[in-house]
């Protein structure tokens, strides 16, 4: 009696370097989008690449600066108490050249022609956080604990930062502004 399976097929040995290749380009695809997942949250969160903003306090004036391009111009400033997150102050069309282009002095309602409330307020908090908004919709800003601002005893012309005294041309150099 045969064995119905008597008969057999010769063996054929399938090539392995299709599965190889297959699995290398798979790996390094996968190996790609996480390489590019990473770069994309390390470079949105890299502290290196804020802005500094700069504030000045010269007894109870307070003055910013926000950095600007010679295109920019600034349209609203807003000053809120950092831990109550308490609208303390909003203005609006800075009147003089060194408002448009940043420059600030808080509560000097006569330098913008909106301005609420007119005065500061009788006792400032001690960190405040200050954003100013662009014409063209964008804005920056930064939070200040004023004690450490009042103690850093900035030079005149210079505005206090996180990285050190600075001049309005240097935060304004921080930009990549087009001719």
């Amino acid at each position: 009696m045969q064995h119905r399976y008597a008969y057999q097929y010769p063996y054929r040995r399938r090539p392995v370097w299709p599965v190889v290749l297959l699995g290398t380009v798979c790996g390094l695809v996968v190996l790609a989008a996480a390489g590019l997942w990473v770069y994309g949250v390390y470079s949105m969160s890299d502290p290196a690449t804020s802005l500094l903003f700069g504030i000045r306090v010269d007894g109870s004036r307070i003055s910013v600066k926000a950095p600007t391009c010679p295109t920019d111009e600034v349209t609203t400033v807003e000053v809120y108490d950092s831990g109550s997150e308490r609208l303390l102050w909003r203005a609006h069309g800075p009147k003089t050249p060194e408002g448009i282009r940043g420059s600030l002095t808080l509560w000097k309602a006569d330098d913008f022609r909106q301005a609420a409330p007119r005065t500061p307020p009788a006792r400032f908090p001690t960190n405040l956080d200050v954003s100013v908004t662009y014409t063209d919709g964008d804005g920056t800003g930064d939070a200040f604990d004023l004690r450490e601002v009042r103690a850093a005893h900035v030079p005149e012309g210079r505005y206090w930062t996180y990285d050190g005294p600075r001049t309005a041309a240097q935060l304004d150099a921080q930009l990549r502004c087009r001719a």
